[in-house]
């Protein structure tokens, strides 16, 4: 298993730039809590899993098998 930032550098730098405004929370979601402090729980969920591999939610990490 391995988790890398997405290869597309300007979709790392607009979701890196919605995490300093919103204070570390994914910038894809409108809640505001410790589910969704980056690295999310849906993705921590999906990372346990060891049959996925895909992107997070907002596209910034990418985890492969």
């Amino acid at each position: 298993m391995k988790i890398k930032l997405n290869e597309n550098k300007e979709v790392v730098d607009t979701v890196k730039e919605g995490l300093k405004h919103t204070g570390g929370y994914c910038p894809c979601m409108l809640a505001k809590n410790e589910d969704t402090k980056c690295m999310c729980k849906d993705f921590r969920e999906k990372i346990a899993d060891p049959d996925y591999e895909g992107y997070c939610h907002c596209m910034l990490y990418y985890k492969e098998k």
